[in-house]
């Protein structure tokens, strides 16, 4: 649980880690492939701060609708957990507009930048 406050000091950090570790730039598309976590609301208003266009996708998805949506969306960032890192990882070789791709967890994954460790 994070109280408003909480919510808006971590949003502001997190809009940084966007920005910055990420490379983001405002009108930029991101992908959040994610279950029902906190930080699902978390990366909402980072990406409402930061001015990225957040594109909504749910744990269900399919490695196909992943990739589609990469290519549509033109998205240059991504952002998923480590259960669903291995599915969003079989289609990134097609993703030619993708620069950076961040985990919410606790574990380290290569080639990932972790949000909780950026924090």
């Amino acid at each position: 649980k994070w109280s408003f406050e909480e919510l808006g000091s971590l949003s502001r950090k997190t809009a940084n880690v966007l920005s910055e570790a990420c490379g983001l730039q405002r009108g930029d598309r991101v992908i959040a492939v994610l279950p029902r976590v906190p930080e699902w609301w978390l990366l909402n208003v980072a990406c409402m701060r930061a001015g990225i266009v957040l594109i909504p996708g749910t744990s269900q998805l399919t490695a196909k609708d992943i990739s589609y949506r990469l290519q549509a969306s033109k998205a240059k960032g991504i952002i998923t957990n480590d259960t669903l890192a291995p599915a969003v990882e079989s289609v990134l070789p097609g993703s030619q507009f993708l620069k950076s791709k961040l985990i919410v967890g606790q574990r380290s994954r290569d080639g990932w930048l972790n949000l909780k460790e950026l924090l």
